[in-house]
């Protein structure tokens, strides 16, 4: 069987940088086993996998190395980027059906996709664990904590831009999904890093899903509804984001980096 496939550089508009996702289109559904097997074999932080549905929306799913996600920013813009720049996809917008609801992407005169999310607040206190504050190798100044994930918050900009995380220590965080931040440098508002060792990613260079949460955070302590974000991994890359009622706007660029075909 031979299958469409594509590695795109999401929120980047240049190759080498933002975070790479895989793409493949598909006809119909290939058993979960093999859709995990071929995410596996690529070793990108996700590979998206989409089919066309009766209504031309498109259904959506993600999978890591290791498990399959309810939500993937990167990717979905990728596969947007895919549809419209490589398939041809009439419009300038394209909804996908997912775990996590309806998901809207549209391509804008500026050149940039922009996602429309579900907002993801995080509200609780938390209390951070010594293994998470061996793991990140730096206290936070404060910690707020859901279910699934942490938002751990620093002084400054570079403060995260330094944090040499210890990765087999925050492997041993429950729950596995870190996200750090800190006030922006003269240029951005805010910056982050995002760390999901239960999904199989030591660091994820941009994470579109985990500014579900970092911009009402922001949003709120800044007091503006329309920030520029930037992820401080070692890649890089920007996200104009917006908050719409109880939706998330997340707009970034993406660029090509191979055309192929995966044989299985």
């Amino acid at each position: 069987m031979n299958l469409p496939f594509y590695w795109i550089d999401a929120f980047a508009d240049h190759v080498f940088a933002g975070n790479p996702a895989g793409v493949v289109p598909l006809e119909r559904w290939l058993p979960d086993e093999i859709m995990q097997r071929i995410a596996f074999e690529n070793g990108l932080s996700e590979t998206a996998f989409f089919v066309r549905n009766a209504s031309d929306r498109f259904h959506l799913r993600w999978f890591t190395t290791a498990v399959e996600v309810a939500l993937c920013g990167h990717a979905t813009l990728a596969s947007a980027h895919v549809l419209f720049r490589e398939l041809g996809q009439a419009g300038n917008s394209v909804t996908f059906d997912s775990r996590s609801g309806a998901l809207v992407a549209s391509s804008q005169e500026s050149g940039r996709l922009e996602l429309n999310f579900p907002a993801r607040p995080m509200s609780s206190p938390g209390e951070a664990t010594p293994a998470l504050l061996r793991g990140l190798g730096r206290a936070p100044e404060s910690v707020l904590l859901a279910p699934e994930r942490w938002l751990c918050v620093y002084p400054s900009a570079a403060d995260v831009r330094d944090l040499r995380p210890d990765h087999a220590l925050l492997a041993q965080v429950t729950p596995g999904r870190i996200m750090v931040t800190a006030p922006g440098d003269v240029d951005c508002d805010f910056v982050s890093r995002y760390f999901a060792p239960d999904a199989g990613i030591a660091e994820d260079p941009v994470t579109g899903s985990a500014h579900c949460t970092l911009m009402p955070y922001w949003s709120a302590r800044l007091g503006k509804s329309t920030l520029h974000a930037r992820q401080v991994s070692s890649r890089g890359g920007d996200l104009w984001c917006s908050i719409d009622g109880d939706r998330v706007r997340i707009a970034g660029r993406a660029v090509t980096y191979l055309r192929g075909e995966l044989t299985i």
